[in-house]
């Protein structure tokens, strides 16, 4: 790693002397400034080529003991420093990434208490990064913070690209709108639906993406969430002013803190060119590097799974309808009747072992292979899973010696109910019994309401849960995918075994009455921002009724746009969700899945404008291979690409696009394959359709 962080200077004064503190990106486009307001009241500023992006914004913090850290404070001193260097991540978009900042330390004293807080800023070129550090100190050891004073004051009407802030979850549509409609829309349609009630009818998640009317682009989250509430952004819709307001545990507070300790980072990405925002890696800069000595044992993945048939109701997660009181260890399965629809029987994984193997696929994920799936969803029931207990129709060792014989690795799946107790007390046992058994990967899930009661999937607690299981599976060498946890905050960065998460609205709502088409158009701006996520694409059969006489949902996508997500919907652990037997109906289109990659050396962002479209190509780790994905949203559109990315040279691209009279919801199902040969001045022209998209292969000629 080349690495250079230089302290340039250091300013001394006394308050009555301070000056307004400026600092510069790298490259002098952004700058901010902090300054001390009327009363002591700490605030920045930032801009960008001369365009205010946050106009002056209050700083600090709300303690328990009814003070604040918002006013009463005094500059001591500033220091200054750059930061300049180059990291290699174990997997990403990227095979390195560079950091290069400027930074300031503003260290603030409050008199009246005898306290100290500092505020730590960095700028980069794509963005700010800035957050709270407190020094140990006697006047403020152990404290308890019931509010942020952040604010991030916007300079007008903007749009904004949106969900509604909720403590539970982060799985809907977004909605895109002024931010003078949030509360109006809000109230009308969605604050009925929220899994706790929204804090606020303004208040609403990051990542939070905005566009002005000025064509800037802005992105609003956080970094490196450790031991600290979940942020959440209340909006006063006069003034058009974001306040963080962080998840509270069930007394209301927000964080217990010791000195010293720091808060995560508050982040503004920015930029006039929407494909910055994608391109940015400030997220992951900002995140401590990796604290896994050995990573060799870490790998992307590309799987298949016992899934998609039970979440559109054609088979069940549990073995029987019996069991109205299960208790873990306390029944004997043996002795009671199945239901006929279980569907992790082992007979059933072989044939999609068979399948995987076949195609070259690398895991298999199975749910509802254990007990206890028969009563626990809405029960608050502390007991419910051990991980370790097969149904009687699912054999582990069978399984997994067939599995290793195919060439599959087996990915386990953990749902804890959202019963943090039993999971923990748990977990070393799960975690072994999966090295037993030859799994090295697991699916975490926290369905339901965080048990005990009064606690949420994004308060303080259970941030440090998530993170605690992350560290524990990485001492048995596991990695781990988390569906339903707290947003990503780049922390794959220092634990690289947190190879995946949901925290979204995923594929499996297709099978609960269908997302937007827009849908994925608009996730790579927000939820990816953070980090990865399983997003478990690669539908081809549209109408679920066919598959359920029951549910009558719609897949809103065509089947290129599909394809086109294995590459624009950023992942290290890519999931071909369908049946088997849906993707032998089109084994021509399924070849794309089949071919392409995981893991990258490099990545470019060829066409960007959020919840409308995206065009990404990147580059084959090791290999001299390009895949391009082209995601449409809700109106047709001609996309047109160059391809000067490439090498120079002669190259074959193979081409999967919507055929001509394509569309999501009354044709999603034809397309077209073409081959033709390029090089790196040829353009790309390729026509999508509503809901639409394309994905392409591009080999050297030699390579074909």
């Amino acid at each position: 790693m080349k690495h250079l962080f230089k302290t340039l200077c250091a300013f001394c004064f006394f308050a009555s002397a301070v000056q307004a503190q400026e600092l510069l990106s790298p490259n002098g486009e952004l700058a901010m400034k902090f300054e001390l307001q009327d009363g002591g009241r700490p605030s920045y500023s930032l801009t960008y080529k001369g365009k205010t992006v946050i106009a002056p914004s209050m700083l600090g913090m709300k303690l328990k003991d009814n003070t604040t850290l918002c006013d009463g404070m005094t500059v001591e001193n500033v220091e200054r420093s750059s930061q300049d260097e180059t990291w290699t991540p174990v997997w990403g978009e990227e095979n390195s990434i560079r950091s290069h900042c400027n930074e300031m330390l503003v260290h603030l004293k409050q008199d009246s208490h005898n306290r100290r807080m500092d505020i730590r800023f960095r700028l980069f070129d794509d963005g700010l990064g800035f957050r709270y550090e407190f020094p140990l100190q006697r006047e403020l050891n152990y404290f308890v913070i019931t509010d942020e004073c952040t604010q991030f004051a916007m300079t007008g009407d903007h749009t904004a690209y949106w969900i509604p802030g909720d403590y539970d979850t982060q799985e809907y549509d977004y909605t895109r709108s002024r931010l003078s409609e949030i509360r109006g829309l809000m109230e009308a349609s969605i604050t009925d639906n929220l899994s706790q009630t929204s804090f606020s009818p303004t208040g609403v998640q990051t990542a939070l993406m905005l566009k002005t009317d000025d064509g800037l682009y802005i992105n609003l989250h956080e970094a490196a969430l450790v031991n600290y509430p979940c942020m959440h952004l209340n909006l006063d819709d006069k003034n058009f002013v974001f306040t963080s307001w962080l998840t509270p545990d069930p007394n209301g507070d927000k964080a217990y803190m010791q000195s010293p300790c720091t808060t995560p980072w508050r982040t503004v990405i920015v930029s006039d060119d929407a494909r910055d925002i994608l391109a940015s890696r400030l997220t992951l800069n900002l995140n401590e590097p990796c604290k896994i000595a050995d990573t060799s044992w870490i790998h992307p993945c590309k799987y298949m799974g016992v899934w998609w048939e039970m979440i559109t109701g054609m088979s069940d997660w549990s073995y029987t309808n019996e069991l109205p009181n299960v208790r873990i260890g306390q029944t004997d399965y043996s002795t009671l009747k199945p239901h006929g629809r279980h569907g992790a029987t082992t007979e059933n994984v072989k044939r999609y072992i068979d399948f995987a193997s076949e195609n070259g696929f690398d895991g298999m994920l199975v749910e509802g292979w254990n007990i206890g799936w028969e009563d626990w969803f809405g029960n608050f029931k502390d007991e419910v899973f051990d991980f370790v207990t097969p149904y009687p129709d699912f054999n582990v060792a069978e399984i997994r010696d067939y599995a290793r014989q195919k060439g599959i690795k087996m990915i386990m799946h953990h749902e804890t109910s959202a019963s943090i107790r039993n999971y923990e007390r748990h977990m070393d046992a799960a975690y072994q019994f999966m090295k037993d058994n030859g799994y090295d990967a697991v699916k975490s899930g926290y369905v339901g309401s965080i048990i005990p009661k009064g606690q949420n999937h994004y308060n303080q607690w259970q941030v440090n849960h998530y993170l605690y299981a992350v560290q524990k599976a990485a001492d048995y060498k596991i990695m781990v995918n988390a569906h339903e946890a707290v947003r990503p905050t780049g922390l794959c960065r220092t634990y690289p075994n947190l190879i995946g998460n949901e925290s979204a609205r995923g594929t499996e709502y297709q099978a609960f009455g269908g997302s937007k088409p827009s849908h994925t158009t608009i996730l790579p701006f927000t939820r990816l921002i953070g980090g990865p996520m399983d997003y478990t694409p690669g539908i081809f059969e549209n109408d679920i009724h066919k598959l359920n006489p029951n549910n009558n949902s719609w897949v809103n996508t065509t089947l290129c746009n599909q394809l086109s997500l294995y590459v624009t919907m950023y992942s290290p652990l890519q999931m071909a969700a369908d049946l088997p037997q849906n993707y032998e109906r089109f084994m021509d289109a399924f070849q794309f899945i089949k071919d392409v990659a995981v893991d990258w050396d490099h990545s470019w962002y060829l066409e960007a404008e959020p919840m409308e479209y995206l065009t990404v190509a990147r580059k084959t780790k090791g290999k001299d291979e390009w895949f391009i994905g082209g995601t449409n949203g809700e109106q047709p559109r001609t996309s047109v690409i160059s391809l000067d990315f490439l090498p120079k040279g002669k190259y074959v691209a193979t081409i999967y696009k919507d055929g001509k009279d394509a569309h999501y919801k009354n044709n999603p199902q034809t397309y077209d394959i073409s081959q033709q040969k390029v090089t790196e001045k040829t353009k790309l022209k390729v026509w999508t359709a509503a809901g639409g998209g394309y994905a392409v292969r591009i080999v050297p000629v030699a390579s074909k």
